[in-house]
């Protein structure tokens, strides 16, 4: 397959922009953690029946955001004892029947696992923050002249209570927890790194969030176009500094440089929703410790290469 439309491999190795953080971008994201941390840390663990053996499974709701009702899945292995915990994040409207399986299946290879379904998207997770202007289809542009009322605000601080969820349960070892998942998971899950001190190993696959001026330029399918929509929608030059103002605060690759944990990524050089050089602009800023892999003729997709890798690191870092 032909890589049509980004960067040749040697190009991207090298690909790194100039970060494009507002001057109060340390400040905006301190104070939204602030805002978090006045919101009483409360769930409840509503017990489920799944078929399957060695693992208790259970539906969560918690307070996340502005005391929105957020909801997840929690599946931990049967027996005494403190787990290694993982949350994972889902991909954009992509939590078919809440993933159940995928989280019984970290239980069963010795996690605590806790999958959170992101507001508005799935389940009964409550999207409760009102802006005041109007957006295109889809979450991407919704409050996007206002850092304060972007939607993904709200997402990255309830992906930061599900991490301080898991790691508060009795049956959690709160210095072994990663966060992990694909697409909008991956950038869900490096934005929890880049703002909790609580996970200890990042694992992403092609992390979605990134590098957002290139990728609407670039992106050939996929929700960066929702942005673009909306700027046909609104034109005017004055509208599309602020969005790309507004998007500055929440892009991955600007949060990056914060990440301090062993983070890995994986992605494929035909990726046409997550183009290959948003994932390099990311990972070619991270300081910590960090491993990349690439599939050369993979795009969006599952990648069996990878899964062994992803196994390895985690098991590595959390040693369940």
């Amino acid at each position: 397959m032909a890589q049509l439309y980004d960067m040749p491999l040697e190009e991207l190795k090298k690909y790194k922009p100039a970060l494009t953080k507002q001057k109060d971008f340390d400040e905006f994201w301190e104070k939204s953690l602030k805002e978090l941390a006045e919101i009483p840390l409360k769930y409840q663990l509503i017990p489920y029946d799944f078929p399957a053996r060695r693992v208790k499974v259970f539906r969560v709701e918690y307070l996340g955001f502005k005391g929105a009702n957020i909801e997840g899945w929690l599946a931990v292995p049967e027996g005494e004892g403190l787990y290694p915990g993982l949350v994972q994040f889902h991909g954009y409207n992509w939590a078919m029947d809440g993933c159940v399986p995928d989280v019984v299946n970290w239980a069963l290879n010795g996690y605590a696992a806790f999958l959170m379904l992101v507001r508005g998207q799935q389940g009964r997770s409550v999207d409760n923050i009102v802006p005041g202007s109007g957006h295109a289809l889809g979450w991407m542009s919704k409050g996007i002249l206002s850092p304060e009322e972007y939607y993904y605000r709200g997402v990255y601080m309830d992906a930061v209570r599900a991490v301080e969820i898991l790691a508060s349960l009795p049956c959690v070892d709160e210095s072994r927890i990663g966060v992990t998942g694909g697409s909008q998971g991956g950038g869900l899950a490096l934005a929890v790194a880049a703002l909790s001190g609580i996970p200890k190993v990042a694992a992403v696959h092609y992390p979605f969030l990134a590098h957002f001026e290139r990728a609407i330029d670039v992106a050939p399918d996929g929700p960066y176009l929702e942005i673009n929509e909306y700027l046909r929608r609104n034109s005017g030059e004055e509208i599309e500094r602020q969005v790309k103002k507004t998007l500055s605060y929440f892009d991955i690759m600007n949060l990056a440089p914060r990440i301090k944990c062993r983070t890995w990524i994986c992605t494929g050089l035909v990726d046409e929703i997550t183009p290959p050089s948003t994932v390099f602009a990311v990972y070619n800023h991270l300081k910590c410790p960090k491993e990349i892999s690439v599939f050369r003729y993979f795009g969006h997709e599952h990648m069996p290469g990878s899964v062994e890798i992803k196994l390895r690191i985690l098991m590595d870092e959390l040693n369940p």
